[in-house]
């Protein structure tokens, strides 16, 4: 159920992620004040947003009024001093410091001084970000993930100031929205998700690099193994229903002195850097893509989304344990 106290939400950048949190916000009915440079970006916002709610109605069984009322619930602002009603505010700029600084003024000398504030980042210290603000105890972080009109996943991370007002604030929001938010309490990079997932790059990358398997075969028994139940449930989990940390304590011994634990950039990312491989943007990385392989990824990724959003019993809720 909507949670109508929050209303205006602020999004502060409509780049792919930003425009993927106003979407969620406007398929639950949200009223979204949304800022971003240039009439351009609001034009790509609109053509994501209706697409993606035509979906949520096709593929999720969301209501179809959505369709009708959205654009009169989603205020464009070139300025930021539009977010001065707004009762919670969630930045969602490029990933640099320095922006985000002067994006946080700007909010902060509008806003009410108890209105919730949060960041979309993946990887910039929440404790870092607050050092420099008026109310510190409002900022805390909010990681999404893309489609983040579709996926459960949210992280919410607690700065060394954040209040619990602010964090059980953006608790309620989440819950509102359908996600199943993962409450980090301490401020470390990368939160949890991050932390998780750049280990495993990093052993895969040190598996291609020691000429253990080639790319193709690590990506084979990451999907078939990992791949199956990481859709189930988390590694915690997974240990327990499986042996138990008693079994697994005999493979740590054995296996854990025998991973990577470098902390330097890896040789094949240092090349790729030089190289500029962006994937499946200009079809350098790890495997060789054509012209029009990036939209079938996209697809495949989308269609990917909707299996695991329809494996619930409606939109919005989470599996209890």
């Amino acid at each position: 159920m909507k949670a109508a106290k929050f209303e205006p939400v602020g999004v502060a950048g409509l780049g792919q992620l930003g425009r993927g949190i106003a979407t969620c916000l406007l398929s639950y009915g949200y009223q979204v004040i949304g800022f971003t440079t240039g009439p351009d970006t609001f034009e790509r916002a609109r053509t994501y947003t209706q697409q993606a709610l035509e979906a949520l109605v096709a593929r999720a069984a969301f209501p179809e009024n959505i369709l009708a009322d959205w654009r009169s619930r989603f205020i464009e602002a070139p300025e930021l001093s539009a977010f001065a009603p707004c009762r919670f505010v969630i930045e969602s700029v490029v990933e640099d410091l320095a922006i985000k600084v002067r994006v946080f003024d700007a909010i902060e000398a509008v806003v009410a001084t108890d209105i919730p504030i949060a960041s979309n980042t993946s990887a910039i210290p929440i404790t870092l970000l607050q050092s420099t603000r008026r109310h510190p105890t409002r900022f805390l972080g909010m990681h999404w993930n893309d489609p983040a009109y579709a996926t459960r996943f949210l992280e919410l991370i607690r700065g060394e100031a954040t209040s619990d007002a602010a964090f059980a604030a953006a608790a309620e929001l989440g819950r509102a929205l359908g996600k199943d938010a993962a409450l980090v309490e301490k401020d470390v990079p990368g939160f949890v998700a991050n932390r998780l997932a750049y280990a495993m790059y990093r052993e895969a990358i040190h598996l291609l690099e020691s000429g253990i398997a080639d790319v193709a075969t690590i990506d084979r028994a990451f999907h078939n193994s990992i791949g199956f139940w990481g859709s189930f449930c988390g590694p915690l989990r997974w240990i327990d229903i499986t042996g138990g940390p008693w079994l697994y304590a005999k493979g740590m011994e054995r296996i854990l002195p025998t991973l990577d634990n470098g902390a330097d950039l890896p040789l094949t990312f240092r090349e790729a850097l030089e190289q500029e491989h962006h994937g499946i943007k200009n079809g350098r990385g790890f495997y060789p893509y054509a012209a029009g392989d990036a939209t079938k990824w996209e697809k495949r990724l989308r269609e990917h989304a909707w299996r695991i959003l329809n494996l619930h019993s409606k939109p919005g809720t989470a599996d209890e344990e």
